[in-house]
């Protein structure tokens, strides 16, 4: 028995040993944000003993990476693990956090305390501490920043080529490596003009290359409608390099002697009318309810005492300025359905020049369905005839050849996505082969576009398409490609872009002939902008 305890002893001993000597480093694939002062490169778990000291620490940066785009690189010490904590971890806590108000930017002093700095470093640098550890697991990061003009289209590879703990060499073991991490902006992060929370994006290029992103302002926390919500805009125009501030572009207010709070707009999308640049936005407007869920509380009716409106504003400057609001509620709901409301995301118009919104509504039984509604005369007037398919909600449409469109649907039963195409404007639907098994889905919204051959620089046409690439949780968030009308989606034609959880809803539209916009709820901000070539997606 003493032989065995002896045994236990020595194995431990080692176990202890070789620990000290070892720095487990993770690399997430998230974005780095040029707005923000601290990013997360790597995140390092060190299991040591009481007094040791990793003394230093070398970063490499790849041969591509534009290192005058680097403003600064920093090594944080974050102290210890709890011992009551199971599982491996690779942070104690988040070091920024997209949600709390003051450290979205930069990170919170008071889960991390900076041990070295290197301003505008060269290819290879090294930190230096004299840090003593604490007995178990031990966390540091790196954090880099970037120059505020950094180009969206740049990348950042790096890595750990030595460490020194207790002046002995460290195994350095990778636990997660990104293949590179890209550049984004964080467009709206939270608070943000004293706002709680920005969801829901919706994202569109007009006719003369300007993007305009709209959101929910969730001005009091993150919920939906029914609460007190705008529609707000964003606008750049030069390729989502900067944006200008926020814009109101619908709002109730105190209307019919309600507080704002109870009449609370949402879940914009918005469509350009390719003919004559005229942009509109549509979007639910609920009033009353309590401020209760909007899912629950609009009731079947017409008046907006009974059931949520549909609303639309249009622009006829690019953006800049916004009309009031447009009721159409009479013209496509039901008076037995509980909630008819809009995609969300973004509309489309047709070859023929038909204004073409995606819309979900909640029937009679109380079953949602996903469905289509447009327009024949420049959004004077709207139509809808039949859903998609039942039991679906939040869909996207494409036009995939004249007269036809394909509806890309959010789909309750989960696990992928549901897709169906009607050549008669919705009154009758057919299931596309590659519903519910071509892409997967944790049950959330997702993006469509289509790109026509004379559009992009691969000169073929191509069907893009962007979600949480999962079937579980809401992370992953990934750009795919299709070169044969959404039959398949082959792993070739995929960037993944955050691994991390958040939101997840997400907006495409193209920048230019050769570079895809995405426009989402990620992990580091609340509206993220990113720029990805095409020939990183086409290979």
């Amino acid at each position: 028995m003493k032989k065995l305890f002896l045994l236990l002893g020595l194995l431990a001993l080692h176990l202890i040993s070789f620990a000290t000597d070892t720095l487990f480093v993770n690399e997430p694939q998230i974005p780095i944000l040029i707005d923000r002062t601290d990013n997360v490169l790597f995140e390092i778990r060190i299991p040591a003993q009481k007094g040791d000291i990793l003394n230093k620490l070398a970063l490499q940066f790849d041969q591509s990476v534009n290192i005058d785009n680097i403003q600064s690189v920093r090594l944080y010490y974050a102290g210890v693990e709890a011992p009551s904590r199971s599982g491996t971890h690779y942070s104690p806590v988040t070091y920024i956090s997209s949600h709390s108000r003051d450290w979205t930017r930069k990170a919170n002093p008071s889960y991390s305390v900076k041990k070295d700095e290197v301003n505008n470093p060269s290819g290879n640098l090294t930190f230096t501490t004299t840090q003593p550890m604490v007995n178990g697991v031990n966390y540091y990061w790196i954090s880099i920043e970037m120059k505020p003009e950094t180009s969206l289209l740049a990348k950042i590879s790096a890595t750990i080529p030595q460490a020194i703990i207790n002046n002995k060499s460290a195994v350095v073991s990778w636990a997660g490596k990104a293949e590179t991490r890209r550049v984004g902006i964080g467009v709206r992060q939270a608070w943000d003009d004293g706002v709680a929370a920005y969801r829901i994006p919706g994202l569109v290029t007009t006719n003369n290359g300007t993007l305009l992103g709209v959101y929910d302002i969730r001005y009091n926390n993150s919920v939906d409608l029914q609460e007190m919500v705008d529609i707000g805009l964003s606008r750049s125009t030069d390729k989502g390099q900067t944006w200008e501030p926020m814009r109101v572009a619908m709002s109730f207010g105190e209307a019919g002697g309600l507080p704002h709070a109870q009449n609370g707009v949402g879940d914009p999308a918005i469509l350009v009318d390719e003919k004559t640049n005229t942009v509109w936005i549509v979007a639910a407007w609920t009033h009353g309810m309590g401020n209760e869920r909007a899912w629950w509380n609009s009731m079947p009716g017409m008046t907006p005492d009974e059931t949520a409106q549909l609303m639309l504003v249009k622009s006829e400057d690019d953006g800049k300025t916004w009309s009031q609001p447009i009721n159409i509620t009479s013209q496509v709901k039901d008076p037995s359905w509980y909630f008819l409301l809009q995609g969300p995301g973004r509309g489309i118009t047709m070859q023929d020049g038909t204004l073409v919104f995606p819309i979900q509504f909640i029937d009679a039984t109380r079953i949602p369905n996903a469905g289509i509604m447009y327009s024949k005369d420049r959004g004077e007037t709207w139509h809808l005839h039949n859903p998609a398919r039942t039991n679906t909600t939040e869909s996207q449409v494409i036009e995939v050849e004249p007269g036809v469109l394909m509806l890309n649907m959010r789909d309750n039963r989960g696990g992928s996505r549901a897709i169906a195409t009607t050549r008669d404007l919705g009154k009758t639907w057919e299931e596309h082969p590659s519903s519910r098994h071509a892409l997967q889905e944790p049950i959330c919204m997702a993006s469509l576009i289509k790109v026509d051959a004379k559009d992009n620089i691969t000169g073929k046409k191509l069907l893009l398409f962007s979600n949480p690439n999962t079937q579980k949780g809401r992370n992953h968030i990934t750009i795919k490609a299709s070169l044969d009308e959404g039959l398949t989606w082959p792993a070739e034609h995929q960037v993944m872009l955050d691994e991390a959880e958040g939101w997840g809803y997400t907006c495409l539209s193209m920048i230019d002939k050769e570079t895809v916009g995405i426009f989402y709820e990620s992990s580091v901000a609340h509206m993220t902008f990113q720029a990805i070539k095409l020939s990183d997606l086409i290979k």
